[in-house]
């Protein structure tokens, strides 16, 4: 917890930079991390007590330095205001959100490491994160890792969890994986499930429903 005193001398949103200089995730870390952001639009639509970020930079003060963001491919945080003062986020600055972190962070690793498996995984159980996705599709031979590992706080450490797919009693959904298709690209996907172990699901998969059983959207005048 951040003493007030402190927080007069940390800077605001505005003052921080979006953006932590390393290049940009490829296609695959975007359409997962936006994939299961697009699904809580819709299911939690009614809701304005979550965020969902993705790629965007998470700036904390149990690092070395305040100014220097933490940037996961995905993250949830539950209690916080969906948009504040009808703007959009720049940035997660976690003194501006009443100290409330991130519950729940996805990485997707890439072709050139980012210390998924250590780096990130302190930094992230320093942070309080409760859980800790890493999801490794294309490289977990090489690293001699699982294709999914979940990793739950207990006691200030990470443990990894057993099981597919992974229920999380505290947000309420279940996240595995499952081959769909997702913009015309048939593959595995990351998907929310429910508390019986049904996937969540997506827009498109609802709209398909919707037109098989009505027929075509009416246009609009």
């Amino acid at each position: 917890m951040v003493q007030s005193d402190s927080k007069l001398r940390l800077p605001t949103s505005d003052e921080l930079p979006d953006s932590n200089g390393l290049p940009v995730d490829d296609e695959l870390h975007t359409l997962v991390t936006n994939l299961l952001g697009l699904i809580l639009g819709f299911l939690w639509g009614q809701r304005f007590d979550w965020f969902f970020g993705v790629n965007i930079g998470i700036y904390h003060t149990t690092g070395i330095n305040p100014r220097v963001p933490i940037v996961p491919d995905g993250f949830l945080s539950l209690g916080v205001e969906r948009i504040r003062a009808n703007q959009l986020r720049k940035s997660y600055v976690v003194w501006e959100e009443n100290d409330i972190i991130p519950i729940f962070i996805l990485e997707i690793v890439s072709e050139t490491p980012r210390g998924e498996y250590d780096d990130k995984l302190s930094i992230y159980s320093k942070l309080g994160v409760l859980y800790y996705v890493i999801y490794n599709p294309d490289f977990w031979r090489r690293d001699q890792q699982e294709l999914f590992e979940v990793y739950r706080l207990v006691n200030s450490r990470y443990q990894r969890q057993i099981g597919e797919l992974f229920w999380m009693p505290e947000i309420g959904l279940g996240i595995g994986r499952e081959i769909g298709s997702h913009r015309g690209l048939q593959r595995e996907w990351l998907y929310w499930f429910d508390e019986r172990g049904n996937r969540i699901l997506t827009p498109e998969e609802l709209l398909a429903r919707y037109q098989e059983q009505f027929g075509e959207l009416p246009e609009n005048d």
